[in-house]
């Protein structure tokens, strides 16, 4: 069994991982003055907590101040960022979980009916038990004295937890877009080829203004941030998988490693290095 804990030093990111359980991620952030993040997306469901201060939480087209005691949730695909507010210190901790198993989790709780996974319709609350739960998580699952089954059993106890609480089954759902989630689908299975506007519009069937326009007003970001989020999310799974920074950054469609270094950062708010491990 292999598991990860990257720290380099006591202001760094720290994450978690382990090969014996790969739907799920952690990472900690003891100093969030030292962290700052462009506007992103996941692929994966992430849910957080505010340990202690106050930051700025920007959620699609909203945003709010959050304070120790939060919860934060992020939908795959939502566009968020949290920042410091005016360098005041601030710490959180963060859960990543894989889409699929979540989607899976929902049906096994009578939650979605048909395939897609659930989306959330909160974007953050400070409900106390939900905040411990996330906190007796994240321990549990850095803790190297806990074997892999009290950690999946912790892991499916919380998030159960979670979409009981927060997910009820009559939930409004966001009307899709069929043609802007064309162009988001054929700029994910192309994120790493250098693309064309003409393209991405062709696979649309949509007008460049249309298209420009429209899709930030539904994802929060340009097609072309949205491209540059894509790579930096297949960067991750290599990175994951143990590959060497410079050739991540060529596979992942960068014009170099400093540009890739760059944008990584700018998402994750931690060096390729720290990511990795």
């Amino acid at each position: 069994m292999k598991h990860t804990v990257a720290k380099d030093a006591d202001k760094a990111p720290r994450f978690w991982r382990d090969d014996a359980l790969p739907f799920i991620e952690a990472r900690s952030i003891a100093d969030g003055r030292e962290v700052c993040y462009s506007r992103h997306s996941h692929a994966h469901f992430s849910i957080g907590a505010i340990t202690a201060g106050r930051s700025t939480y920007i959620h699609e087209q909203s945003e709010f101040q959050v304070s120790a005691g939060t919860v934060v949730l992020m939908n795959p695909g939502d566009v968020h960022a949290c920042n410091p507010i005016d360098d005041q210190p601030w710490s959180y901790l963060m859960l990543y979980v894989e889409t699929p198993w979540l989607t899976d989790l929902q049906h096994q709780l009578g939650f979605s009916q048909d395939l897609a996974f659930r989306r959330f319709s909160i974007t953050h609350n400070r409900d106390v038990e939900l905040f411990a739960g996330l906190k007796n998580l994240y321990e549990i699952l850095v803790d190297q004295q806990q074997d892999v089954l009290c950690k999946h059993s912790a892991a499916v106890e919380f998030f159960t937890e979670v979409q009981q609480r927060l997910n009820p089954i009559d939930q409004p759902l966001r009307e899709p877009n069929f043609k802007l989630e064309r162009a988001a689908d054929y700029i994910r299975d192309n994120c790493t080829q250098m693309l064309k506007l003409e393209d991405i519009c062709e696979a649309a069937q949509l007008s460049p203004s249309y298209l420009i326009r429209a899709f930030k007003q539904h994802y929060g970001m340009t097609p072309h941030a949205f491209l540059v989020n894509q790579r930096i999310q297949f960067a991750r799974d290599r990175l994951r998988s143990g590959k060497l920074i410079a050739d991540v950054a060529l596979e992942a469609g960068f014009a170099d490693q400093a540009h890739f270094q760059r944008a990584f950062k700018q998402h994750l708010a931690a060096t390729p290095g720290q990511y990795r491990g």
